[in-house]
């Protein structure tokens, strides 16, 4: 844990212990921002911090568990009495459930699937609202998936759940951008090199699809530009 980030703004970064979370995470403690990894694997995130530390930058490991009722409400207040404020949430884990027709989805990894992927993302707003509208420049990005705006056949309990993503982060936006400086984007990674990824299309030559370096770059511009709240893009392979 490093002590060096007075006056360096503030990330949190949901699934930051592999794929594009920890690729932005990297990639954002470059710039000189302080960034926050969250996620289930401690061992990960440790790597993930060290290899942020090499490279110059600044982080702090908070291993939790988004579908643990109290488990965000802690760490905001973690995050509450070490800085006070969030400057920027990255909202990247994500679960994808098997790929089954609609009729034969398993209703406990559904629950699954929306407790990570919906109420979570609702628990997150919620508890780092106040956190965020104590920032000069509050942003908020949210990982999407193309997906959640053309449902594909087998993929409906995924789909399902980042449809209400998209609508959640879309009010939240709505909500706010007229009564503070906060501003949220929803971001469609597009095809990416990722375990998540690899698990939908095992049949894929992982080397045929873009790094996770590659969303992370552009992430970080995005987060550097002045976007207007609501916005969406897709990243595509350069």
């Amino acid at each position: 844990m490093s002590e060096d980030d007075s006056g360096a703004e503030i990330a949190l970064i949901t699934g930051a212990s592999r794929g594009i979370g920890a690729a932005t995470a990297v990639a954002l403690a470059k710039t000189g921002v302080h960034v926050v990894l969250t996620g289930r694997d401690t061992k990960a995130l440790e790597e993930i911090e060290q290899t942020v530390f090499e490279a110059g930058g600044s982080a702090t490991i908070a291993p939790v568990d988004l579908t643990e009722p109290d488990g965000i409400a802690r760490l905001a207040t973690a995050v509450a009495q070490r800085w006070g404020k969030l400057d920027i949430l990255i909202i990247n884990a994500g679960v994808l459930p098997q790929l089954t027709s609609v009729a034969d989805i398993d209703q406990r990894a559904f629950n699954q699937t929306l407790t990570t992927n919906v109420l979570a993302t609702q628990a997150l707003i919620a508890n780092f609202d106040r956190l965020l509208r104590k920032s000069s420049n509050p942003r908020v990005i949210g990982l999407t998936s193309n997906v959640g705006r053309n449902p594909r056949a087998y993929w409906g309990a995924y789909a399902a759940s980042k449809a209400a993503f998209e609508v959640l982060l879309d009010c939240y936006a709505q909500e706010t951008e007229n009564i503070s400086k906060l501003r949220v984007a929803i971001v469609n990674p597009g095809a990416t090199r990722t375990a998540m990824r690899a698990r939908a299309y095992p049949g894929e030559d992982p080397a045929s699809v873009k790094p996770p370096e590659v969303v992370a770059e552009r992430l970080v511009s995005l987060l550097n530009e002045q976007f207007t709240s609501g916005h969406r893009e897709t990243v595509n392979h350069p």
